[in-house]
């Protein structure tokens, strides 16, 4: 466990022993380039490589030296834009080394990236930019092609369009990095609590929520990205990749910005995530170290025997963002032959609880631990702490050191999340007696059937544990009798074929797994499921299908 881990070797993860506890060190000059390609430059490492682009006409591999050359030359021509400390530049440029670049310019003129999806279309993209007021996007020709001809009357703010590989009258992003930068360029580096990132992710309603980080983020998450990396996360092999967006945590501080700490490579292409192509792709680079969402790893698992197929060099998956059933976990650890730490949090405030296999035995199915640093706490409705066995909503404290910095110009939204003392999360989960949390579902997605409570979670869980079920989505569908009865959307695995008889078999599946009032009493068959932005299954977008429904 960490008590057993020395000063020294808390401190190369970002913890400190106070007292009895530990905290995490969060100095005050903390700055994402300083932590990052800053720091690989400072220790000599520019030679070293910092990204593998690959693109259906071939590789492109970058030193730090050449990402560092780039960003300054970048940082001087927004600065002669009239940008500086504060300004608010858009990246819209995907998974490419342009972002990744891009973020490290805006790091060394004091400005805030907003970070800004390929998926959104163009009313959510219209909306995060006028509502952040950016006066300056950064895109790629391809993005940039369908938005030109409306641009000036879709995006009211804008001022300045840096597009890569432009093909109209932009500046072209492209002769920019691979321009001059000038020698006696000033590095103006913000501190901790200075913004650093404006990540627009999709809420449970409206349209996305700009969601301010100060440059602290990065310092704060050390600890929890070196244990669910099980403390292998400077690995001398180590190549990093993720097909997570890096408009969001996922992508960018949960994998991107740690390899850059790390002083290793990551790996990107933009090609759509398949099975196939991301064994092939692993294989190609010998990627070890991977942030992948469960959606990703059960695609994955449609594979037999993966590692007889490819020449699979992982070690490392780490997996956030909705719960992982036990069995896939357990498939990981076998078929891929890699440790997989799961680990929980939300993008206001993230890596609350957590694996790390090297440190301790993980529970298939729990969450894990709350992880070193955080007060994580179980309350009621009432914010009272329940017994442990007892579910409650998932709460931290209003000053936990990776709490956001706030909601831009959204100071009600930001009320919601607190609870007196407490920041909530509106997710559900039952603490085990040795402290292990298990995920129970959102407290909005909560189902009210008959007198009972249910969360969909665990029946969606039981369900996937099928052999017909690559997928399911668990929704409360009105009932006049009973409030809800449950419902379930099933995609089947391959081979399966929906009929009455198979039906059956999954609502006792479960019935007998879990408990006779949490089987679905309807179950429909779906080819696939619609995505929220953030790579879930937009269960809302179901749930309310069943409302509108039951109103007609």
């Amino acid at each position: 466990m960490l008590n057993d881990l020395n000063t020294e070797q808390l401190a190369k993860i970002g913890l400190v022993r106070d007292g009895a506890d530990l905290s995490i060190s969060v100095p005050d000059d903390a700055n994402i380039y300083a932590m990052t390609v800053g720091a690989q430059m400072a220790a000599g490492n520019g030679e070293r490589v910092a990204m593998i682009f690959e693109q259906p006409d071939g590789v492109t591999t970058l030193t730090f030296g050449e990402v560092d050359r780039a960003a300054t030359a970048l940082a001087a021509y927004l600065r002669d834009l009239g940008l500086g400390r504060g300004s608010l530049v858009a990246l819209h440029t995907g998974n490419r080394p342009e972002t990744a670049i891009a973020h490290m310019a805006i790091c060394k003129i004091g400005g805030t990236a907003v970070t800004l999806s390929q998926l959104y279309g163009p009313d959510a993209l219209g909306h995060a930019l006028n509502h952040s007021q950016a006066k300056c996007l950064l895109t790629i020709e391809r993005a940039w092609a369908p938005l030109r001809g409306n641009a000036a009357e879709t995006f009211t703010q804008l001022e300045h369009v840096l597009v890569a590989e432009s093909a109209g009258p932009e500046a072209n992003l492209t002769e920019i990095l691979s321009g001059s930068a000038p020698a006696d360029f000033i590095l103006e580096l913000t501190g901790a609590n200075d913004p650093a990132l404006l990540m627009y992710t999709s809420g449970s309603t409206g349209m996305p929520k700009g969601i301010l980080h100060g440059h602290r983020v990065l310092a704060s998450y050390r600890p929890s990205i070196n244990l669910f990396f099980n403390l292998s996360l400077e690995d001398e092999d180590a190549v990093y990749f993720s097909p997570s967006d890096w408009a969001w945590v996922g992508g960018l501080l949960d994998m991107l910005f740690p390899a850059w700490m790390a002083g290793r490579p990551v790996a990107t292409a933009e090609a759509r995530f398949k099975a196939e192509w991301a064994y092939e792709f692993m294989a190609r680079h010998k990627v070890t170290h991977t942030f992948l969402p469960p959606t990703a790893i059960k695609r994955l698992a449609d594979t037999d025997n993966p590692r007889s197929k490819y020449d699979l060099s992982l070690r490392v998956i780490c997996s956030g963002g909705e719960a992982l059933a036990a069995e896939t976990l357990t498939w990981v650890e076998r078929e891929l032959g890699a440790v997989c730490n799961e680990f929980y949090g939300m993008t206001e405030v993230n890596h609350l609880i957590g694996n790390c296999q090297a440190l301790y035995p993980r529970r298939p199915g729990s969450m894990g631990l709350a992880y070193p640093g955080h007060d994580v706490r179980l309350v009621n409705d009432n914010g009272v702490e329940v017994e442990p066995g007892q579910e409650g909503e998932i709460v931290t404290r209003a000053d936990a050191p990776t709490r956001y910095l706030g909601y831009l110009k959204n100071a009600e939204k930001e009320a919601e999340l607190r609870l007196g003392e407490w920041m909530r999360t509106y997710d559900l989960a039952v603490r085990d007696a040795d402290g292990y949390f298990w995920y129970k579902g959102r407290s909005d997605d909560l189902i009210k059937s008959s007198g009972f409570r249910i969360g969909p979670a665990e029946i969606e869980e039981c369900l996937i544990a099928h052999p017909a079920v690559a997928e399911a989505a668990v929704v409360g569908k009105p009932d006049k009798d009973r409030g809800s009865i449950i419902k379930a959307f099933v995609q089947l695995a391959r081979g399966f074929e929906q009929s009455n008889d198979l039906t059956e078999q999954l609502r006792e599946h479960v019935r007998s797994r879990l408990a006779p009032y949490k089987a679905p009493r309807e179950i429909a068959y779906v080819e696939g499921f619609e995505m929220t932005s953030s790579g879930k299954i937009n269960r809302k977008k179901l749930r309310q299908a069943e409302i509108d429904a039951h109103k007609h």
